[in-house]
């Protein structure tokens, strides 16, 4: 079969949307480091509608990356001329376009990365280095002790990680008087502009605190929330891109047609004018960002467990058991939005059913397994903070509680291997029961030791032991639980619009 590149654009079917610019006209703005699904599904398509506009063309893409994937990547993408196809699906349709919104990619080594970002056309530094790539522990503590960044302070100049390259290639911009660029992290990571920046300089000071000095003046981190639900690429995706394109693409990417991406507007050295197709630069993205993390990634991270326990294997399927539904939104509206401040012009409870109906998306075919990685790492970002904020308010966590017993019961009888680092040591507490579960301070800090979430969680272990899943799921959703408080003060639906 043919492969995609520049020469087959022509050929393409009218049904695949292809670049309407001449991709010679454009030039490189943007050095992005980790040139995976969801990069290629969100800032490269965004990108390339405003390319498709006329507007930006000195704003287009160089790709980047450190390990052996990339390298992987890089090829593939060579042999296609930097073109991606990306196939939006939803529920019975799907539209396919091949984006051309990147020129180039660096070869795969740490030297090639920090000489292109000492280009002065290359005015922003994105990455997308996965929410476990930050070096920053659970309280949040840049990990300065971890040998990858302790080699980084001994040798600054021909550093290996992603925050020694791009502070080499600052410091080289800086004795050339070369404005320096701005560091957007594109990672699904609350405040991942202040992670990025607060990794950064701990890494400058420890390496010249002179030049961290200057990187606090002069470099800017905007924090930025993304979103657009993109399963990694199996048989079933390549095929379908095959029979959409007609030809084949050796990196296809498939993802729901929502996008959203809010970014804090402060930048270094300019930025493209990404407003025209749909993004919304803002002075503080914290209250769009904590809506995605805990309505979005939270009802991941709590549908997940349960869905595993009920016997589900993907997340529409899941999303058709009623009982699961159910408890879903209910703790959402419930315990969930109450805990979140007003946000100017958006329903929160609105935004609520948009995510469901995502989930009931048929065509994404996301898994459940892969919901359910990384417990120890994801409950604390997406679920423990809300309980926190609902514990200081006086607000209910019962239901929160009830996800917590489950993960619990998860661990300790797993119907599929668990893919954590922690998985045995969280099997074995499990097992032990809640109180042990609890103790876990790598996971839940000092909120594990908090007594009413540890009362709560406990009598939601002995209801799913005495009542069963579907019997505590169904008991909450009609507005009781087994050992919840007489006197919490409850919160109706009507209560918690933004």
């Amino acid at each position: 079969m043919r492969t995609l590149d520049l020469t087959a654009l022509p050929r393409l079917p009218e049904t695949v949307t292809r670049p309407a610019y001449a991709r010679a006209a454009l030039s490189p703005g943007i050095l992005h480091i980790g040139v995976g699904n969801f990069h290629r599904a969100h800032m490269a398509v965004y990108l390339d509608r405003l390319f498709s506009l006329g507007e930006g063309f000195d704003w287009a893409i160089v790709g980047a990356g450190l390990r052996p994937a990339d390298a992987t990547m890089r090829d593939r993408l060579a042999a296609q001329d930097w073109l991606s196809s990306v196939t939006d699906l939803d529920d019975g349709h799907a539209s396919t376009r091949v984006t051309g919104a990147m020129i180039d990619f660096c070869p795969v080594a740490p030297r090639a990365v920090q000489d292109r970002l000492c280009d002065p056309a290359i005015r922003i530094l994105s990455m997308t280095v996965t929410e476990g790539g930050y070096f920053l522990d659970s309280d949040g503590t840049v990990m300065l002790q971890d040998p990858a960044l302790q080699a980084d302070i001994a040798t600054p100049d021909t550093p290996r990680t992603v925050f020694g390259i791009a502070l080499a290639a600052l410091r080289r911009r800086r004795a050339t008087g070369v404005t320096p660029f701005t560091v957007l992290s594109c990672d699904n990571l609350q405040g991942n502009g202040d992670a990025t920046r607060r990794v950064t300089l701990a890494l400058a000071d420890a390496q010249d605190p002179d030049l961290g000095a200057w990187v606090r003046e002069n470099v800017a981190f905007p924090n930025s929330m993304v979103d657009c639900i993109t399963p990694r690429t199996g048989a079933g995706e390549t095929a379908l891109a095959d029979r959409a394109l007609g030809l084949r693409d050796a990196a296809p990417v498939t993802c729901e047609p929502f996008r959203q991406w809010v970014i804090e507007d402060h930048f270094s050295a300019g930025r493209p004018p990404l407003e025209k197709v749909g993004v919304t630069f803002v002075n503080d993205v914290s209250a769009h960002e904590l809506m995605k993390l805990r309505l979005l990634n939270a009802s991941h991270a709590t549908l997940c467990y349960a869905a595993a326990l009920r016997g589900h294997r993907l997340v529409h399927e899941a999303m058709q058991d009623a009982v699961i539904a159910d408890y879903l939104r209910t703790v959402a509206l419930r315990e969930t939005i109450p805990t979140l401040g007003r946000l100017p012009g958006v329903d929160y409870a609105a935004y609520l059913d948009d995510v469901l109906k995502r989930f009931r998306n048929p065509a994404i075919g996301d898994t459940i397994a892969r919901l359910a990685e990384d417990g120890s790492d994801r409950q604390p970002k997406f679920i423990l903070p809300t309980i926190a904020d609902a514990l200081a308010r006086g607000l209910e966590i019962e239901g929160l509680a009830v996800e917590l017993a489950i993960w619990m019961r998860f661990c300790a009888d797993p119907p599929f291997p668990i893919a954590d680092p922690l998985g045995e040591t969280l099997t074995a507490r499990a097992r032990d029961g809640a109180e042990a579960f609890l103790d876990q301070t790598v996971v839940f800090g000092a909120l594990g030791r908090d007594e009413r979430l540890r009362h709560a969680v406990s009598s939601a272990a002995d209801a799913l032991n005495r009542d069963g899943l579907a019997a505590v799921l169904k008991a909450y959703a009609d507005g009781w639980l087994p050992g919840s408080r007489p006197e919490s003060p409850g919160v109706t639906c009507e209560d918690v619009t933004g």
